[in-house]
């Protein structure tokens, strides 16, 4: 074995001349082989985007809470201990139904102080009055000064205009009484109860809050918060798609109903509020949900389309050199069938990832050209070609 080894090793230096034509034939096999790969890159398979057909969308993406479209605060007028609450969570109630009563004892006590003012002001009243008729018939005979009867006359005027305050103090101790009883002021379901039995109400200042009702949860709303760069683009009548964490896969539908007018600032970026109107007729919506909106702002059916990648190129050169003074802003190199066809189009509905093509010349199975495997993008060599003398490089 060692034997042959050593003439194996051994057989190079006696035959130099077989050697070397066999070292040389080894080199031209490799420049052969260099040169056919460098000209396969060279002259390598297009790069290509698929044409294909349906639907576009442009589309507006916000949040916003879901709400109630009209929701009433139920409050109180008077200050008092609460007595008894006959309306929970999620009750429904009716208008005029008794949510809650507050504890009447300094009310009654008002209307009763109330009352013996008003009845004092009336004897006192009375008795002005007859003390009037009387020095008017006296004044009448001759029997007193003018004088004491227009005084008589201003006390029982004094008499009636205290009745009349008095009648005011009762009807407002009246009324008051009456607020104690707390009752719905419209149809509806109460989403929130902010007071609990025994509690007691201040009034003296503002009117403390005691219940929201939702007037109807089977029409909800939604505020979303649009930026000015895209409220444009927002219209009455628009439709809108949107999910919530609640039900995962599931898209609700609504509307844009109103554009605010009123703006606001949030981390310097001026926003409008978009209400938007949603159909709950299934309950399934809850208050205070959080919405992740979609408003279709453009939409186009049946449609060519590409990705927007397809229309980057700005020279035919690299791709096919009798067309590489055609303008590619509204003309496309298409592979069809092999071979590459330059035809004319329109952009039309641009969205964040696909373009509408409009043309004529399109049919199914054609492929957009954007450049060939191996060779620097045409882009890029138009940019470099395009650069002002003595700029930057």
């Amino acid at each position: 074995m060692r034997e042959k080894i050593k003439q194996l090793l051994n057989w190079p230096r006696r035959h130099k001349w077989w050697t070397l034509a066999i070292v040389i034939v080894a080199i031209i096999i490799l420049m052969i082989f260099g040169l056919s790969t460098k000209k396969s890159a060279k002259n390598g398979a297009f790069v290509t985007v698929d044409i294909t057909r349906g639907d576009l969308e442009q589309v507006v993406s916000a949040t916003g809470e879901i709400s109630p479209v009209n929701t009433v605060s139920v409050g109180s007028q008077v200050s008092g201990t609460i007595e008894q609450i006959y309306a929970d969570f999620n009750s429904q109630v009716k208008q005029g139904d008794i949510l809650l009563t507050i504890e009447p004892s300094v009310l009654k006590s008002s209307v009763t102080e109330a009352k013996a003012s008003l009845d004092a002001a009336v004897s006192q009243r009375n008795l002005a009055k007859s003390d009037y008729v009387r020095d008017k018939s006296l004044y009448n005979d001759g029997f007193i000064a003018r004088a004491e009867m227009e005084k008589s006359q201003s006390q029982y005027e004094q008499a009636e205009s205290a009745v009349v305050r008095a009648q005011s103090q009762y009807e407002k101790a009246v009324t008051n009484l009456g607020y104690a009883t707390i009752t719905s002021p419209v149809n509806g379901t109460v989403i929130s109860r902010k007071v609990d039995k025994g509690q007691t109400v201040a009034a003296s200042f503002q009117t403390p809050d005691l219940f929201e009702i939702a007037e109807d949860l089977t029409k909800m709303q939604i505020e979303t918060a649009v930026s000015e760069a895209d409220i444009g683009m927002i219209q009455q009548g628009q439709s809108v798609s949107f999910t919530v964490d609640a039900y995962a896969g599931d898209k609700f539908t609504g509307v844009v109903r109103q554009i605010r007018l009123s703006p606001t600032t949030t981390s310097n970026v001026v926003v409008y509020t978009v209400v938007i109107d949603v159909d709950n007729s299934d309950l399934r919506l809850m208050p205070g949900m959080t919405a992740f909106v979609t408003i279709i702002v453009n939409r186009a059916e049946d449609v060519w389309r590409a990705q927007n990648s397809a229309f980057l190129v700005r020279s035919f050169e690299n791709i096919d050199p009798a067309a590489a003074n055609i303008s590619t802003a509204n003309h496309l190199a298409i592979l069809r069938d092999k071979k590459v066809v330059i035809v004319e189009y329109k952009k039309g509905l641009v969205t964040a990832t696909d373009t509408e093509i409009i043309s004529n010349d399109i049919e199914f199975g054609d492929k957009i050209i954007v450049g060939r495997m191996g060779q620097a993008s045409s882009t890029k060599k138009s940019t470099m070609r395009n650069r002002p003398r003595g700029g930057p490089m």
